[in-house]
């Protein structure tokens, strides 16, 4: 295993894959969240914009996403998020582009994570706010939001979760993450593929399962008293 570890860059690759995840989790929370406000909102076009982007979104596969930033974005229509300038323009350039493409997949979930947030929210709450004069945004932002993300912790934990190992799908567009080496190693190195699996698949579990225990340990110390 230490030849292995030697020869290819795999705490590289499981950074990138770190990387991916952290940007691509903001990305979606800022996204969804956004999008979620719309679903509940009391303008007719605004719900049915936020239905039409979750449903669309949600059922198509991320590949498509990923590769139509690629190559409907950047090769096709120009879209630079990186510096033309610089050396690594282009590696850079496609880790935005993946970057991209994930957060606007997973804010569809976080989106329907927040909803069934919002739903535990006692009709009366957002009644008596609006009773004592706030506008629908301060109802939101004061009343109903902070309550949904508490009742959403589990569902949003899982969708990181999700979002973690879906990092793999970015190696459609050369983005240097664990299954773009993992398919490396396992061509240049077949008399080896058991290791090989069991790097990756342990380097996952590390990734994820103290993800899993935050996320649970947050939901039990953030529960919503009723």
């Amino acid at each position: 295993m230490t030849d292995l570890l030697k020869q290819y860059d795999v705490l590289g690759a499981f950074w990138m894959t770190i990387v991916l995840t952290v940007f691509s989790a903001v990305g979606a929370l800022v996204i969804g969240t956004v999008v979620a406000v719309m679903r509940v909102s009391p303008v007719a076009v605004l719900r049915t914009m936020g239905a039409g982007y979750v449903n669309i979104v949600r059922n198509t596969p991320l590949t498509l996403i990923i590769v139509f930033c690629n190559i409907g974005l950047f090769v096709n229509l120009g879209l630079r998020l990186a510096d033309n300038s610089s050396s690594t323009f282009l590696v850079d350039n496609n880790i935005r582009l993946a970057v991209l493409g994930l957060s606007v997949y997973h804010a569809a979930f976080v989106c329907e994570a927040l909803r069934s947030g919002i739903n535990t929210v006692p009709a009366g709450q957002a009644e008596a706010a609006r009773s004592i004069g706030l506008s629908f945004g301060q109802n939101i932002r004061h009343v109903v939001m902070p309550q949904a993300f508490r009742g959403a912790v589990t569902p949003l934990g899982n969708t990181m979760i999700a979002l973690t190992k879906n990092t793999t799908v970015a190696s459609a567009i050369g983005v240097a993450e664990a299954s773009g080496l993992m398919k490396e190693m396992i061509e240049f190195s077949p008399d080896q593929l058991v290791l090989v699996f069991l790097v990756f698949a342990l380097g996952f579990v590390v990734l994820t399962l103290p993800m899993g225990l935050l996320f649970t340990t947050m939901s039990r110390r953030l529960a919503v008293k009723r």
